[in-house]
């Protein structure tokens, strides 16, 4: 696909955008340039209200806030509580995918076990006895254990950190004061710290910043992906589409936004089910395609085709041919209501604590799951039924994708290859330099970086390098889109050490061509998968996750998710580059610690770097001097 398509697609949708009258985010972004200074370098703070403060670092303004709290106690403090943000929402996803499982044990919610290998996988890691028993007592055994974390008062090391974490980092991260016990307590405290009159020192809000990031690591992502995994099944390789030319004019066009698969499998299981009510409508099918990271969880388990990332979600319904768009939490502008209502589209609110003007609101409960998809997936058949011959604008671009490369997917690859070690083909081509090293490309798509293809750009340059990329969440979205998940983007741009070692592979998969040469491992806490291979080569070498030749990227930052999950690469020592800066540059001592300091404790640095090519130098430069520690 050429560079140029993603800015076709949206210059095409922008223009109806406008024609229709309303403004989107590149409207909205230019009215509000430029944006606040102080808030950019983190020097503003409203926590109490004898502020707001805005201290000037540089220039002849005030240099304390009006409690005497000095710029890096505020970029810190700041910093923190973004981290909580990210955190909680991770920890939140978590429990309430540990609830559910909990009910469906308990035949209270209408789910199924489809992870059988993963419940025998967890029960060798925690412990539980497996011999003559049951999969579901086993699976009970370990929501026990996930539950005992949110509810423990004893200060022992949290459950799934301490058995699903790397036994080197642990004894660390003890060292520095950063393993936690529940969850819940250690967001509370973050929170009482940063309020008004506790804690000013820098070194001690930094060193929560990356307890809150361990625990978003482990209790948010890793737990998350478990018992999804559990719930829904693991991952397997499977090949779908992306980019909004996935609309189907003809269809049920029903866009699954936001994060929980709780709700997304749900209603792709109605969609099957309902298909004769649309056929009666008058559509050919009912089409769902996958938004945000619901779009790649469904993606990763069934091939649902991706239609767009995060910053293209208003440009989608401008087609006018989405008839339903159902979001559950995270991400979710409140703008597309007001853009959903200028086409008709039924803009559908699940979740109690997304509440959005002028949004449906169809309550979903797992208890209840059944009733409420089912009341779903007929709205959007009630809305085709309103939009069938009326025109519609669909951009006629999309790519090919693999998706699916859970870390099970992988090591059954690479089992084909060397079925007593799978991981030494990967081994030994990064000691022979085939395959340079890797970058996990993660998070975000911002309409600040989209002029530039800041993602795609950058990865195409890491490939030629022979830097194999994992990716996840809405940067997975913009490497599907631009083509770069497919046997062709592995001729085109990677190095001849990289295409050798993806040929091999692809033959192995039974592919026609070699393995693309970016691998879509999930959604935004599937970074856990990401952290999960690394962790078993580091095991398999001997060696620290941090002494890896690899790197974590987010190129395009927008969450607060993102902030607590570069966080958690920090802890294991994993390099971080970021666009845009985060907001610390106003605290010179909170910046030195997290680009400079930060390598004598975890081993890990931040960088920024705005352009595509710069990020890609100084990763593969970062990468070259990993290899250099390890002699290769």
């Amino acid at each position: 696909m050429d560079n140029t398509i993603l800015p076709v697609i949206e210059t095409a949708l922008l223009k109806v955008a406008h024609d229709k009258g309303f403004a989107t985010a590149r409207d909205r972004l230019e009215v509000m340039s430029p944006q606040c200074g102080f808030g950019e370098l983190g020097t503003c703070c409203r926590i109490c209200y004898m502020g707001p403060c805005r201290i000037d670092p540089f220039g002849n303004g005030p240099k304390t806030g009006v409690c005497g709290l000095s710029p890096d106690a505020m970029v810190a403090r700041n910093l923190l509580r973004d981290t909580v943000g990210g955190t909680a929402s991770h920890v939140g996803h978590a429990r309430h995918v540990l609830l559910t499982l909990r009910d469906a044990l308990n035949g209270k919610a209408p789910y199924q076990i489809k992870g059988v290998s993963k419940v025998m996988a967890l029960a060798k890691t925690f412990g539980v006895p497996t011999e003559g028993r049951e999969v579901n007592d086993i699976c009970r055994d370990l929501v026990n254990i996930a539950l005992e974390d949110f509810g423990r008062q004893d200060e022992l090391p949290n459950n799934w950190l301490s058995k699903r974490a790397p036994a080197a980092e642990q004894a660390l991260w003890s060292d520095l004061g950063l393993m936690y016990s529940n969850p819940h307590n250690e967001i509370e405290t973050a929170m009482h710290a940063t309020s008004m009159g506790n804690d000013a020192d820098p070194v001690s809000l930094m060193l929560r910043v990356l307890k809150m990031s361990l625990i978003d690591g482990w209790t948010g992502l890793t737990l998350c992906v478990d018992l999804q995994d559990i719930l829904f099944g693991v991952p397997e390789i499977a090949v779908t589409e992306a980019a909004v030319g996935v609309l189907e004019e003809n269809s049920v066009n029903l866009a699954a936004h936001g994060h929980n698969p709780v709700l997304s499998e749900k209603i792709l299981e109605w969609a099957e089910k309902l298909e004769g009510e649309a056929l009666a409508a008058g559509a050919e099918r009912i089409n769902v395609v996958g938004v945000c990271c619901t779009g790649n969880e469904l993606s990763m388990r069934h091939g649902v085709k991706l239609a767009a990332h995060n910053s293209q979600t208003e440009l989608i319904l401008a087609t006018g041919a989405v008839d339903a768009m159902v979001v559950d939490i995270q991400c979710i502008w409140p703008q597309l209501a007001q853009v959903a209502k200028c086409f008709d589209t039924a803009f559908i609110t699940t979740d109690a604590m997304v509440r959005i003007p002028d949004a449906r609101h169809i309550p979903f409960e797992p208890h209840h799951a059944d009733e409420s998809a089912r009341e779903i997936v007929q709205a959007a058949i009630e809305a085709f039924r309103r939009r069938r011959g009326k025109p519609v604008d669909i951009p006629q671009h999309k790519s090919t994708a693999v998706a699916g490369l859970s870390v099970e997917a992988i090591i059954d690859l690479l089992s084909k290859l060397d079925a007593e070690d799978p991981l030494k083909p990967v081994i030994d081509n990064v000691a022979n330099g085939n395959l340079f090293g890797f970058v996990g490309v993660v998070g975000c798509s911002s309409i600040k970086f989209r002029d530039n293809a800041m993602t795609e750009e950058m990865v195409k340059h890491l490939l030629r390098q022979n830097v194999l990329v994992l990716t996840t969440g809405c940067t997975a979205h913009i490497c599907a889109q631009d083509g770069l998940m497919t046997s062709e983007a592995t001729y085109r741009y990677c190095g001849d050490g990289l295409k050798a070692v993806l040929e091999v592979l692809g033959k192995a998969a039974g592919l026609d061509g070699p393995l693309p040469p970016v691998w879509h491992m999930g959604a935004c806490v599937d970074n856990s998968r990401i952290v999960d291979l690394m962790v078993a080569l580091a095991e398999r070498l001997g060696v620290k996750v941090g002494q890896l030749p690899a790197v974590g990227s987010a190129p395009e930052l927008v969450q607060e998710k993102a902030v607590s999950i570069g966080g958690s690469f920090l802890a294991l020592g994993v390099s971080c580059h970021i666009a845009p800066a985060p907001r610390i540059l106003g605290g010179p001592m909170v910046t030195k610690l997290l680009t400079e300091d930060l390598q004598e404790l975890t081993g890990a640095v931040v960088r920024v770097e705005l352009e595509p090519k710069g990020a890609a130098d100084w990763m593969v430069a970062h990468i070259a001097e990993k290899r250099a520690a390890l002699g290769i």
